[in-house]
């Protein structure tokens, strides 16, 4: 197709998972046209991700759809507990409180955001993303399949074909996004660097129906992690039964030996197992599909080149561990999908594309580490429950761990231990919500210096309004005396510049920049009203200061300090933005 072609969208987007259905919600939303391609002929059909923790919420919530995604959640409180058990039907070990939702803990998660973490399987949340993607304007291709692409100094040209007929055909675009997951043919093709490395492990999961209430609906947990010898290997050491439906759908996994080849998928293998973990040898089990996935630990260090992007999984590739897979792909996205509007719109320069990969990757590298991680400190878990050299290490650790005399009480401290450990996976709002941006669309605070953790970041958020972190959030009532969130009047795919009542002088300059993508906030105004003193309390600057929250909701700039003259405070506004958007305002 000749270069010179007219462009048949503005961004052409490779797969319609979280990350790219996503980009497609956020652009069309933003007024700029997306068209979506995927090889499949529908969206998941698995379980694969279901965690939904609080941040991604935001961005659900930024984007207008986060009632619709809770209908389909698992709520939050009856997430439960993280049980760990010999079976389903036999004897607890011991329990650990987890997504938040223990007394020590709930507190943190409440103030932190004005969402909670929901369970929400893929199947449910893709539909909801990509509907009203397509309800706002976006358009897709199923049965197609990415070929490859032609970039030049204005598009994009990608090669198609249509599965069913075969017939090969070109669009062209602005813009390309690969969101076509671990096996991405655009990061291929493009030759993103990815380190790491593929296949370290193995597990089965086997997705089964079965009424599971009897043993649960009193203590409800969507995780369980069952100790028994027919579970034991690998680094977990552990079979589980998680709930998909409560509490009729399930998956049940374990791992195996990846060196002897293939795993046993014998409907009468999955089914004794199944019963195993489960603990009751007469259970009624309709299995609907059993598959072996992959630990995988690689990621790209770098997620563009020139008008190609990628995103989600084509970029940073591990297990389930810590729930980040799914919130990561979504969170990609909402970063990259307003850098593109923004450019495409004539808004920003071209620079600002590049600090998509100067913020996502370091991210992507951080959550690969993690779910890995995760995985590995199980290790004192599974070492307080066998014996290594018994005949059966297992139930010989079993026994141990209930043993009255000196063994057993060293093996329920070092459960005690393991399970503190564990926070790190089942209590980690800091590794959810602490991410902190740096490149050339945040604009460093002189005066701030090296950020201090005042508690562990991998456990607890720390909310601040140092620049390249997201706006804290804080109750503020509106006209009708209604509570909004301070992420309910910044983002919407528009820069606010936020400042107090004392702040008129940035009032003025917003208003003498007249820029059609610029809001000011003024936090004690009628609309925005502070009662609770919550986000004077938040701030960290001076009522007659400013922060300049970007779409996504992170903090561009700040100026700390008041400022009384309107046209100082133009001029260093002016001057931020310019730096920001790679483009004289």
């Amino acid at each position: 197709m000749d270069a010179s072609a007219p462009f048949h969208t503005d961004v052409l987007i490779i797969g319609s998972g979280p990350t790219g259905a996503t980009t497609a919600l956020a652009l069309a939303t933003y007024g700029v046209k997306a068209h979506m391609v995927s090889r499949s002929n529908w969206l998941a059909d698995t379980p694969r991700a279901h965690i939904t923790n609080q941040r991604t919420m935001e961005v659900l919530r930024d984007l207008g759809i986060e009632d619709e995604a809770v209908q389909y959640a698992t709520p939050w409180a009856q997430m439960g507990d993280t049980l760990f058990t010999t079976s389903l039907v036999g004897d607890e070990l011991v329990r650990l409180r987890t997504w938040g939702t223990g007394e020590e803990r709930i507190g943190d998660y409440l103030q932190g955001s004005p969402c909670g973490l929901q369970d929400i399987p893929q199947p449910m949340i893709e539909p909801v993303i990509f509907k009203n993607a397509a309800e706002r304007g976006a358009r897709f291709s199923f049965n197609t399949e990415y070929l490859g692409h032609v970039q030049d100094a204005d598009g994009v040209t990608v090669s198609l074909k249509e599965r069913h007929s075969g017939r090969e055909y070109s669009l062209r675009a602005r813009f390309l996004v690969g969101a076509d997951g671990a096996k991405s043919k655009v990061a291929e093709d493009i030759g993103l660097p990815i380190e790491g490395h593929m296949a370290r492990a193995g597990t089965v999961y086997v997705i089964f129906k079965a009424d599971l209430s009897r043993y649960v609906a009193h203590r409800p947990s969507i995780l369980h992690w069952i100790v028994t010898p027919a579970a034991s290997f690998g680094e977990i050491g552990m079979g589980l039964l998680r709930a998909v439906r409560p509490w009729h759908t399930w998956i049940a996994g374990w791992g195996f030996d990846i060196s002897r080849g293939d795993p046993d998928l014998s409907p009468a293998c999955l089914l004794d197992r199944i019963r195993t973990l489960v603990g009751d040898p007469e259970l009624e089990v309709t299995i609907e599909r059993s598959s072996v996935w992959y630990v995988n630990q690689a990621y790209a260090t770098d997620y563009a080149r020139g008008r190609v992007f990628c995103g989600g999984d084509a970029v940073h590739r591990h297990p389930p561990s810590s729930g980040l897979g799914l919130n990561t792909c979504v969170q990609d996205a909402f970063n990259l999908a307003w850098k593109l509007a923004y450019v495409i719109q004539g808004h920003a320069g071209p620079q600002l594309l590049a600090t998509y990969s100067a913020e996502r990757a370091p991210v992507g590298r951080q959550i690969v580490l993690r779910a890995n991680q995760s995985r590995l400190d199980y290790a004192p878990l599974k070492a307080a429950f066998r014996v290594d050299g018994a005949d059966n290490p297992v139930a010989a650790g079993i026994a141990r761990f209930r043993d009255p005399g000196p063994d057993g009480v060293a093996a329920r401290k070092a459960v005690q231990a393991a399970l503190a450990l564990k926070n790190t996976e089942f209590n980690a709002q800091g590794v959810e919500m602490n991410q902190r941006y740096t490149s050339t669309a945040v604009v460093p605070d002189p005066a701030a210096g090296e950020e201090v953790w005042r508690r562990d970041p991998l456990l607890h958020l720390q909310a601040t309004t140092r620049p390249g972190a997201k706006i804290p959030h804080a109750w503020l009532v509106d006209r009708r005396g209604h509570r909004v969130s301070t992420l309910d009047v910044t983002g919407k795919g528009r820069f606010t510049l936020v400042t107090g009542l004392s702040g008129t002088a940035w009032q003025a300059a917003v208003a003498a920049l007249a820029l059609p993508f610029l809001d000011c906030l003024v936090t004690g105004a009628p609309g925005s009203a502070d009662p609770y003193c919550a986000w004077q309390a938040a701030r960290e600057i001076d009522e007659a200061g400013a922060l300049l929250v970007r779409p996504d909701g992170y903090i561009a700039w700040r100026q700390p300090e008041a400022v009384a003259d309107a046209d100082t405070a133009s001029r260093q506004l002016a001057e931020a933005l310019s730096q920001v958007l790679d483009r004289s305002v």
